[in-house]
């Protein structure tokens, strides 16, 4: 999926965000537009700001400066096991210790027998989940059991702060083959895709996808099968004289989200299957459309020299470039005190280090802002109870006052409808980056 034809789900963000007299718009970030040194951070949804904005997803050439960003935790092995949301934080809870958290996201994810649902409510955004550490190459597997519906896009990813990115992408109405892509830092080139065969139905079959990345190849595997490869050599762009293939730290990010939003450009709801269906299926049944995924493992690449160590403690860029050439693994530290700190001034106290409540700065949370209603799976105040959905109004049947997945469900037992909701969505959880917003 083009990350050109992504962005057009920011869009929608402002859309739902333009109401409420509580969001200030943040300024805008692209390559030939820094941020201001008063918001010198520019986040993976193209605004610039401070605190979560200078974490995961914030880009340094586009930023203020190139230490605007805070720096990124490394590699480490790990085998995400998925049954437990003890390790998950808020994107307005998080300031950069990974040793509090394995993921950081948005929207509302759920465990259900032993597993994490991203789930998508109606009218919402989705949910997105990203590690809290970078991969700079090595190999990451997923199981998964992919969401379903035109319109309806599941994503397993790696992105990389300045968008470099490989993906796996399914769409809900082809469930017997997985799109794969990748990226040189977000420019988008729509001869690089290529779909692989699976052996059965995406939904109600576990399969296992793989990403071996190294800084000389990329090889996507299905059940354990290479189904396409492609070689740095292959990558070679002569006008800018580089090579277009990913090559710097990325997260790896799991995500939900709407393609086949009307809002949409027609290309994108064309690929993704068609206009999503509110009322669909799904929908109907469980109160929202969802993804499964279990067991997640990464193995760093471990090398004993650039590119692709993880010696230390945290990656940053010393150029501009923002090739393999410029990644630093060093000893900087990786965690703010407030939400009002930066790469430049990681210690700067404001009061909101703890539960980022109503008095941090809306340039502080990507998104910003306190919209009831408006967020993934709804939302009324600062570390309050949860709407009955999103977007336009709540699922039928479910009462506007608090959130349960088990409402509208005959019996209120069975199936992923029946889970409680293990979290609370976040007053400042806005526009999810997804796929490759995460997704810009």
């Amino acid at each position: 999926m083009p990350s050109a034809m992504i962005r057009s789900i920011i869009p929608l963000g402002v859309a739902l965000l333009g109401a409420t007299s509580v969001l200030a718009d943040p300024p805008s970030c692209a390559l030939d537009k820094k941020c201001p040194k008063e918001a010198p951070c520019c986040s993976q949804y193209g605004q610039c700001g401070v605190g979560a904005f200078c974490l995961g997803g914030c880009d340094p050439r586009m930023s203020f400066s190139l230490d605007s960003c805070a720096p990124a935790p490394v590699c480490k092995d790990k085998t995400y096991k998925m049954d437990s949301l003890d390790r998950y934080r808020d994107i307005s809870k998080y300031l950069g210790d990974p040793n509090e958290a394995d993921w950081v996201g948005q929207g509302e994810p759920a465990i259900y027998n032993g597993n994490t649902l991203l789930t998508m409510p109606p009218k919402s955004v989705g949910t997105v989940l990203a590690t809290t550490t970078y991969m700079w190459y090595g190999n990451v597997k997923a199981k998964v059991k992919t969401s379903r519906g035109k319109g309806v896009v599941t994503a397993f990813i790696l992105f990389s702060d300045v968008k470099d990115e490989i993906d796996f992408e399914w769409v809900g109405v082809d469930l017997n083959q997985v799109q794969t892509n990748y990226y040189f830092q977000g420019i988008p080139n729509y001869d690089n895709s290529g779909n692989i065969s699976v052996s059965s139905n995406t939904f109600d079959d576990w399969h296992e996808y793989e990403i071996q990345w190294t800084p000389d190849e990329i090889k996507w595997l299905v059940d354990g099968q290479v189904g396409r490869t492609k070689k740095k050599s292959e990558t070679w762009n002569a006008t800018s004289n580089q090579w277009a293939f990913p090559q710097t730290p990325a997260r790896v990010q799991i995500s939900l989200w709407p393609g086949g939003l009307a809002s949409n450009a027609k290309g994108t709801i064309d690929w993704a299957g068609g206009e999503i269906d509110w009322n669909g299926g799904d929908i109907k049944t469980y109160g929202y459309y969802f993804a499964t995924f279990g067991e997640i493992t990464v193995q760093c690449y471990n090398a004993q020299s650039p590119p692709g160590t993880n010696k230390k403690t945290s990656y940053y860029y010393n150029n501009i470039a923002a090739t393999n050439d410029t990644v630093v693994d060093s000893d900087k530290k990786t965690v703010l005190k407030s939400f009002g700190a930066t790469g430049t001034n990681m210690d700067y106290d404001d009061g909101t280090a703890t539960g980022a409540g109503a008095s941090a700065s809306v340039h502080s949370i990507p998104g910003g802002g306190q919209p009831a209603g408006q967020v993934p799976g709804g939302g009324t105040s600062a570390g309050g109870s949860s709407g009955g959905g999103s977007g336009a109004g709540s699922a039928a049947g479910c009462q506007t006052t608090g959130f349960s997945q088990s409402c509208n469900q005959p019996g209120g037992s069975g199936g992923p409808r029946s889970v409680d909701r293990t979290l609370g969505a976040s007053a400042f959880a806005i526009v999810v980056g997804i796929a490759g917003l995460l997704f810009l």
